[in-house]
């Protein structure tokens, strides 16, 4: 008995220590390549699934509840022997303290994707060295996705994520695919993790944390704070925008906050909005059809 017992705590233990960081919904859509035999297009979906979601990205223990759900979808546009192009739309989302509400934290295009892959191909992450473009580009997001999920929570909580997803795209860079240089594309995987770990754009970080922390996680208990809060929050960005006006980094905030920002302060209790309107049509111009919705 004793030892069915210890068997039993070890392995709560184990599933505590070793559960996988990702919960991720893969999409591959494959309506604009000319290709009669699709099923390698559901192994390929198959085989991103399986890897974004069995392997353990981090040192850390994870529950089983605390998985961060997200989604890759992958929309091709060009397959000839073995070789795919198109581009990958990732997302994911942060469950906000005592609510049923997901708040979307990353939604990003990345325009360019390009890899080999042969059916049934096995997908492994080696750390230490580039062996596919692939595996480079997945393993990237997983730990982007995991270190604005952390940042979120804690301040600077991301950074050592960050620093594995640079020195992936770092040894990717032998390989001289596009997404990888510095060169070319502004808004590509060299630049986004380059920006988000460079002391020029901390305010991005600031304002994560201090909009869902600070913010978001108080809404159930005092919506007044809160919404003044996510408001102080965003006055960061303003002071970014003054040194490095529409940069990436805005816009990829934006880009996945924008409907929630006019939800938060159209509903609810009212707080004053003169000024956190105007910082929005300053900083994010992009979408001053979207902060025209809010009602104050």
């Amino acid at each position: 008995m004793n030892r069915f017992f210890s068997f039993c705590v070890l392995f709560i233990f184990s599933v505590s220590v070793f559960t996988q960081e990702l919960r991720c919904e893969v999409v591959v859509n494959s309506d604009l390549v000319n290709q009669t035999n699709q099923q390698v297009f559901s192994t390929l979906q198959k085989s991103i699934q399986e890897f974004m979601n069995s392997q353990v990205w981090t040192s850390q223990k994870w529950n089983s509840e605390e998985r961060i759900n997200c989604s890759l979808i992958l929309n091709l546009t060009r397959y000839s022997d073995n070789n795919f192009e198109g581009t990958l739309q990732v997302q994911s989302q942060r469950p906000i303290y005592a609510s049923n509400y997901n708040s979307p934290i990353l939604n990003f295009q990345d325009i360019d994707i390009s890899f080999s892959y042969q059916e049934f191909q096995p997908l492994f992450y080696n750390s230490n060295k580039y062996d596919s473009n692939l595996i480079s580009i997945l393993s990237f997001y997983a730990y982007m996705i995991i270190g604005l999920d952390s940042d979120t929570f804690k301040l600077q909580g991301g950074q050592l994520f960050y620093s594995y997803a640079q020195k992936i795209s770092n040894l990717a860079q032998q390989s001289k695919n596009d997404g990888w240089i510095s060169t070319g594309n502004r808004k590509n995987r060299y630049w986004l993790v380059d920006s988000i770990l460079s002391n020029a754009f901390k305010e991005f970080r600031t304002t994560n944390y201090q909009y869902h922390r600070k913010g978001l996680d108080l809404m159930t208990s005092d919506q007044f704070t809160a919404k003044t809060n996510i408001a102080n929050s965003l006055s960061n960005l303003s002071e970014l925008n003054k040194r490095r006006p529409n940069s990436f980094l805005i816009q990829l905030f934006f880009d996945a906050k924008s409907q929630e920002i006019v939800n938060i302060f159209s509903d609810g209790i009212k707080i004053e909005l003169d000024a956190t309107k105007q910082l929005l049509r300053r900083v994010a111009p992009f979408f001053n059809n979207k902060w025209k919705e809010i009602k104050s």
